[in-house]
This record gives structure tokens, C-alpha cells and sequence, in this order.
């Protein structure tokens, strides 16, 4: 899926927005009647594999353009592709494909290849493996490209390979866990392949002409070759007449394949039309007779495969009408494989008859290699492990699962089905596996769960919130799969969740278009990592979790924490400075119910944020951000990522995790969302304020709750007479501050910005009592009536 496509023009970046998908086309269209630099992404088909990217660029203008996705790899025939096709058709000045490869289970093996490296291009592949991270990079230069030593043309035009397995040691698989959200990886590899029945359905109709069915002969014979003794198989060829090469189902022996390839060797095109509907009905019922006979197996799997390069267009030649003719007569007893060869075949009319029944359709394109393509396909389906598989999980500890229940496992394939978790804090659950065709039985155990996050610290920014992501592609994929009845609700369904995880379906599309105006009020904008680190490491308050405020002293490596407790809804100031009209307020929430132990907890549920002299304003909740600038409002979700910038307010949202605001020539801040289980019985979503990079807040501001200047650059006490307090970890002192003698306990304030599951401990003096002595004033005197009001 598509998770960003941007441009940047004279150093300012324009991100694209998901929206719905007439929405979406209207605005590029507008945009480029207008002549302005715009670009639209959209799905091209009714799935979610294929892309097309439309742009215009104003006239000289100088635009790069940034695409970025993410991809769930399937694995077949025992490892996991990642395919590079490149075709520049011209040299390119920088050219570079760099694979990262990030494996906790450990890497078991790793290849590249590429139908255009050459003996002089091999060298130039670099890959460096480890037990769990490998890398590979190809960087040919301006003259490695050439094709010839005087020619101006390229080598690169083709496909670069990467392929690659991981370690499998558990049977169950290998569950992750990111947020309360999981992905189960289900590939056993000690079970026995089923047996296969299977029909070969060949189309033999004049538009096979020459290379075509060149090219089906040469894949069958490979493809007969490979058939076992406990399979059974049939032929069928066709035009507008249908051909069996025998009229039942034969045991796969030496014999019978031999004389099938005698067969094979005499197919050809015989000039007549297509007549699908009557080949596959065949199929069907050469298996149906077999099955009755008692013939096959009972443990074993029935499958058709349809090969065809045109539109049917003799017999039945509705493509809705073949459809259910098909799905009737087979009533889901059998899987039916369509490979659509070449680019003049009804792809869509394959690919819904193949769902409809068990299977998939692949499309085999017309190149010098297509009966590998043909043989790669066969080798994919033709070892079935597992029928009709069901994956289960407590029901008490799981929902809203994407797909559990699957037709059949292959050799060499996956299982992948993602959920949620009820409570967040799960981290191992057991599974059971029933299925069909083996002697499996009911298995149970305990799955493996991988904390991607310590095992890869530093790929945070690949692994992050995948998890949900990856569970939200899934069932956006199985919405748009639905058919019939729940079909329009299913669509509504998946048009919401594609608008709220940002993601380009063929229910939306994504565009950027950059504003007439040379200074857009509000625009998206580059905040690089190095920015951000600048934030964090110039940290000084924090009002998060319980207690909700620390104020550190980095001068004395110390921190003192409090709470202000009052009764759920109050709004108190936080932040104001007179001078600048700079106001923070801040209202507090309560737990949903009374928690054992009989205390209500509060937290921080939203923001009100002011700086009149810039005129900004911003209201942060649990649910959304609204930002007020140049007499607008803009909305924001949590649910999505955002940049945007103004001239007076730089904002970066990271989805589900934090706001970064920047206001211009005075402070800038991170507000951090805590997301809960939201059928906890107690608890709710809160929010933690972080004061960041000081040096442009102290010029002016001073806090609400401490005397002016002394929040922001030193408290002077001291602390003595330690003593055991209720718990012994936490000790009492007697503390001296600003003239009082306060009791006060050591105890701690999670940081959760590098962390925001668990938090990081920093140890504090608490101070009891709403901080009485330490702030000027009682508690009460920071009250507020509203979120934009002043005490």
C-alpha cells in the first residue's frame, strides 16, 4: 500500500493527502487546468497490487517527487521475493537498489540475481549476510551502464531478485506483537504434501498462435514431469470444440505420463474461437465422476487449472453467466487456478471466477520466459499441506481477526492473519490449527513473541506501528473481496478504514497539489531526524502519566514531581506569560469507573494552547487536533501522519504516538498520546506534555504554577533527614524550599518519549499535598472556566 507520495519544489515539500476517490480526481483535475504542479495516485485495478501515478509540472519548475510503500511479501515455493523491475531506457547519472533486510527468527538464505547482469555488472553486486540482517546494494556507474563501449544506451532493463527465508523452528509459527496489535506467521514445515487431482484446461484457439503455445508445451512437459504416483491428472484442450485427452481422470505413473507428454507434443493452435465455459464445466465434471467412482484419494485435493490468452467468444460467451454456470456446478468442491496469458486477456473475469472458487488468477506475461512463469505457478499449488485450515485464538483475549480460515496451505507458503488484542498487555496467547488432509490433529501451543523494538532499536522507523497497519491492509483487502449483500457495506466499511490509516485503495487516491500562492498559510514541510533529536535532547518539563508534572534540574541531575488533584474536568493553567500571550491550559479526566482501592485516577485529556502575538491557537484532545491560523481552522486525526508548516506554526504528527509544535521564535513542544485498551474497565486515553528546546522559551515565559523564572532555571533546596516511607522503595525527607520545611517521598516519573508503551523511570522528590510550598498560591488558584481562559 501507499503510505506517502510527495513533491518538493524549492526546497519546501507538498505531501499528498488520501481522500476519496472522485474527491481526490477533481482537485488534481482543477489543479491542472490551472497549470499548476500537481500529482494524483490512484489503484488501477480492483485490487490494491498495482499503482498508477499521474503529474503535471508547471512550466520551469524543477519538482522531485518521492513515493514511498509498503508491502506485505508473500512467501512461495519456500522463500520471499522482493523484485526490482527497472527499465530507464536511458543511462542514469545516479542509480542505485539497496536491500535492507531485518530477520529476528535468523536468515537461512539469501539470493540475488537479475536477467541483466552481465559478467562485467555481477562484480558490482555487494551482500554482506549475518545471522539476522543482510545487505545487498547495486550501484553501477554512468559507464558500468553502458551497453556498448560507443553506444549511449543501457544495460539496466529488466528485473532485480532478491530472495530470501527465514529460521523455522516453531511448527505454530512466530507471532509479533506491537501495540496491542499482532500478526501470526503460520508455515509448518514437517508435514507430508496431500494428494493432487488435477485438469489441465488448455486453450488451443488461434490467438495461442506460435510463441504462445510454444511456449504451453514446453511448461506442461516440465509440469507432467513433476507429477507424483498418488496424484491424478487429466488434460482437456479447447477452442470452440473441447478436446479431453482422455475421458477420466489417470493415475499419474510412469506410463500414463509418458503418454501424455506424447500428447502435449502434439498440441497446437487450431485457428478456432474460445468456448471457456464448456472446457472448465468439463473439468469440473471429470473430477465430480471420479469423485463419485471412488477413483481418488479421500484425503486429497481437486483442483482445475485454466490457462487462456483471450475472451470467450464461442458457446456461452457472457463473462457472468460463465461465472455462476462454473460456481454452481462446482459448488466450492474444488480449486480453480486461472492464468490469463498475455495482455489481450480478460483479466478481471479470471480473477473473480478463481475467487469464487477456491483459487487465484495470475497473470502470465508474454516475455522469453513464460514457461518458467508456467512452471513457477504449478510448483506454487501443486504440493498442498493442509485443507481447509482453521487458525484459532482465546476468544477471550483476541477480535476483529482478519481471515482464519483458508482452503489450503502449500509447500513452501504462508498463513498470515493479524487481530487485536483485548488487553495490551498480552504478550503470548495459545494457538490451535485444525485442518484437513494430514493426520494433524488438534494442535496447541504456546506461540513465540518477538519484541522488534529491543532487537532493533535502531529500525524503529521500519518496524514502528506495523502491526495494526498490516492488520488494517488485511481487512481493507477482505471488505473489498466481499460480494452480494454485505457488498455495500463492506465497501462503506473499507472506504473508512482506508481514509483513516491514509492508505490508497480503489475506493481512494491520493493527491498533492502545491497552492497558487508562493507562501501557503499552511503547507506540508521536512522536519528532519536531526531536527527532532534537537527537540528531545532539549527537554525540560513534563506533565505526564502520575504524577503529572516533573520539572528537571539538569544542574543537579535531580527532578522534583507533584500532582494537582481535583475532581475530573477541572481546566487548569499550566503556562502564561503576559507579555507574549502565550497560554497553556490543560483539563484532566477520570477513570471510566472507581478502581479497586477505591481512588479515582486523573490524567490530562486535553490541551488548549495560545499565542496571541502570533495568532495561533490550538485545542489537542484524545480524539483530534484542531489548529487556528490566518482565520482558519484545520482538523487533524491521530489515526493518520501529517507535516505541515506556517509561516508563524510548524506541526509533525506521528500517528497514534505524538504532535510536535513549533511556534516560531519561542517554543516548541511534543504532546504524546496514550493509547488504552478501549475495553479497559478503568482506564482511558490520555495525553503528556513535553516542553522542548529551551533556549528560545526562557527569553519571555515563566510558569503559571511557579514564580516567575524559577520553573525554568533553578529552585534552590535542600533535603535531609531520610527516612523509610510507606513503601520501602520510596523513602521520605524533609525538604527546604523557598522558606518552607516540606515532606517529601523519592519516587519516580516515567518519560515516555523514546518509549511509548512503557516509559523510561526518572527519579523525583515528590511532593505531597498539591505541591503547597512550592507553588505560589493554592492549587485552586489555577483554575480556569474554559480552555482558552485566563485565571
Amino acid at each position: 500500500f501507499i503510505t506517502n507520495f510527495s513533491m518538493e519544489i524549492d526546497g519546501r515539500v507538498y505531501v499528498g493527502v488520501v481522500k476519496e476517490k472522485e474527491k481526490a480526481k477533481k482537485e488534481y483535475e482543477t489543479a491542472v487546468k490551472a497549470g499548476q504542479t500537481a500529482a494524483l495516485v490512484k489503484a488501477s485495478g480492483r485490487k490494491m497490487e498495482k499503482f498508477s501515478v499521474s503529474v503535471n509540472i508547471a512550466a520551469l519548475t524543477n519538482v522531485t517527487f518521492t513515493l514511498t510503500h509498503e508491502e506485505l511479501l508473500q512467501r512461495k515455493r519456500g522463500q520471499y521475493e522482493i523484485l526490482t523491475r527497472v527499465q530507464p531506457k536511458q543511462r542514469v547519472q545516479e542509480f542505485k537498489i539497496v536491500t535492507n533486510i531485518y530477520e529476528p527468527q535468523g536468515i537461512s538464505q539469501v539470493d540475488v540475481h537479475s536477467t541483466f547482469l552481465s559478467n562485467e555488472l555481477l562484480p558490482l553486486v555487494e551482500k554482506t549476510v549475518t545471522d539476522t540482517k543482510a545487505h545487498i546494494s547495486f550501484s553501477p556507474t554512468l559507464e558500468q551502464q553502458r551497453s556498448c563501449p560507443d553506444c549511449e544506451g543501457t544495460l539496466i532493463n529488466g528485473d532485480f531478485i532478491v530472495k530470501y527465508d527465514v529460521k523455522r523452528e516453531k511448527d505454530l509459527g512466530d507471532i509479533q506483537i506491537i501495540n496491542g496489535y499482532f500478526v501470526h506467521y503460520f508455515a509448518p514445515s514437517k508435514l507430508r504434501p496431500v494428494p493432487m487431482n488435477v485438469v489441465f484446461v488448455i486453450d488451443t484457439s488461434g490467438s495461442m498462435y506460435g510463441r504462445k503455445i510454444a511456449q504451453t508445451r514446453e511448461a506442461m512437459l516440465e509440469i507432467l514431469q513433476d507429477l507424483q504416483e498418488q496424484d491424478h491428472f487429466g488434460i482437456i484442450t479447447f477452442d470452440h470444440q473441447i478436446m479431453p485427452w482422455q475421458p477420466t481422470m489417470q493415475q499419474a505413473t510412469n506410463q500414463t505420463v509418458e503418454e501424455a507428454k506424447r500428447f502435449i507434443r502434439t498440441i497446437s493452435d487450431n485457428g478456432g474461437t474460445t468456448n471457456i465455459n464448456d472446457a472448465v464445466l468439463k473439468a469440473v465434471e471429470m473430477i465430480h465422476t471420479a469423485r463419485r467412482s471412488e477413483k481418488l484419494p479421500q484425503r486429497s485435493a481437486d483442483t482445475i487449472i485454466l490457462l487462456t490468452d483471450g475472451m470467450p467468444n464461442s458457446g456461452e460467451s457472457d463473462t457472468a453467466i460463465i461465472q455462476k454456470n462454473v460456481e454452481k456446478a462446482n459448488n466450492r468442491n474444488m480449486s480453480l487456478y486461472c492464468l490469463g496469458f498475455g495482455n489481450d486477456v480478460q483479466y478481471s473475469f479470471l480473477d473473480v471466477m478463481a475467487q469464487e472458487n477456491k483459487g487465484f488468477a495470475r497473470r502470465i506475461f508474454e516475455d522469453s520466459d513464460a514457461a518458467i512463469q508456467l512452471q513457477d505457478f504449478y510448483e506454487e499449488v501443486s504440493s498442498p499441506l493442509l485443507l481447509e485450515v482453521d487458525l484459532k485464538y482465546p476468544v477471550n483475549t483476541v477480535d476483529f481477526l482478519t481471515t482464519n480460515h483458508f482452503n489450503h496451505l502449500f509447500n513452501g507458503a504462508e498463513i498470515i492473519v493479524a487481530g487485536r488484542l483485548m488487553d495490551a498487555s498480552i504478550d503470548n496467547f495459545p494457538v490451535e490449527v485444525f485442518g484437513v488432509g494430514v493426520r494433524i490433529g488438534n494442535v496447541q501451543g504456546q506461540a513465540s513473541v518477538l519484541d522488534w523494538g529491543v532487537m532493533y532499536p535502531d529500525e524503529e522507523y521500519i518496524f514502528g506501528d506495523f502491526t495494526e497497519r498490516l492488520w488494517a491492509y488485511l481487512t481493507i483487502q477482505q471488505l473489498l473481496d466481499k460480494s452480494g449483500l454485505e457488498k455495500e457495506n463492506s465497501k462503506a466499511k473499507a472506504l473508512e478504514m482506508s481514509l483513516k490509516y491514509n492508505f490508497v485503495t480503489p475506493l481512494t487516491s491520493m493527491v498533492v497539489t502545491k497552492p497558487e500562492s508562493d507562501d501557503p498559510p499552511l503547507v506540508a514541510d521536512k522536519l528532519t531526524e536531526g531536527t527532532l533529536k534537537s527537540y528531545i535532547c532539549s527537554l525540560f518539563e513534563i506533565l505526564d502519566g502520575d504524577p503529572h508534572f516533573l520539572i528537571e534540574l539538569p544542574d543537579r541531575e535531580d527532578a522534583l514531581c507533584f500532582n494537582i488533584n481535583n475532581k475530573p474536568g477541572t481546566i487548569f493553567t499550566l503556562v502564561k506569560d503576559q507579555e507574549s500571550g502565550i497560554l497553556v491550559n490543560g483539563q484532566i479526566i477520570g477513570d471510566k469507573a472507581i478502581p479497586p482501592g477505591g481512588q479515582i485516577n486523573t490524567y490530562f485529556s486535553r490541551f488548549g494552547i495560545v499565542h496571541k502575538a502570533l495568532g495561533v491557537k490550538l485545542e489537542v484532545s484524545t480524539q483530534d487536533i484542531s489548529v487556528f491560523q490566518d482565520s482558519k481552522w484545520v482538523s487533524l486525526l491521530w489515526s493518520g501522519t501529517a507535516s505541515l508548516k506556517g509561516p508563524n506554526l510548524d506541526l509533525l504528527l506521528t500517528k497514534d504516538r505524538s504532535l510536535t509544535v513549533t511556534l516560531k521564535d519561542s517554543v516548541k513542544f511534543v504532546i504524546l498520546l496514550h493509547k488504552v485498551w478501549e475495553k479497559h474497565p478503568y482506564n482511558r486515553d490520555y495525553l503528556g506534555f513535553y516542553t522542548l528546546d529551551s533556549h528560545l522559551f526562557f527569553i519571555h515565559i515563566y510558569s503559571a504554577l511557579l514564580s516567575s523564572g524559577q520553573f525554568y532555571h533553578s529552585i534552590e533546596f535542600e533535603v535531609s533527614d531520610m527516612r523509610p516511607g510507606e513503601s520501602p522503595e520510596k523513602p521520605d525527607a524533609t525538604m527546604f524550599v523557598k522558606g518552607h520545611q516540606l515532606n517529601v517521598t523519592r519516587g519516580w516519573q516515567r518519560d515516555f518519549r523514546n518509549n511509548i508503551k512503557n516509559g523510561v523511570k526518572i527519579p523525583c522528590w515528590f511532593i505531597h499535598n498539591n505541591a503547597t510550598g512550592l507553588i505560589d498560591g493554592e492549587a485552586n488558584d489555577y483554575i480556569v472556566s474554559g480552555l482558552f481562559k485566563t485565571f
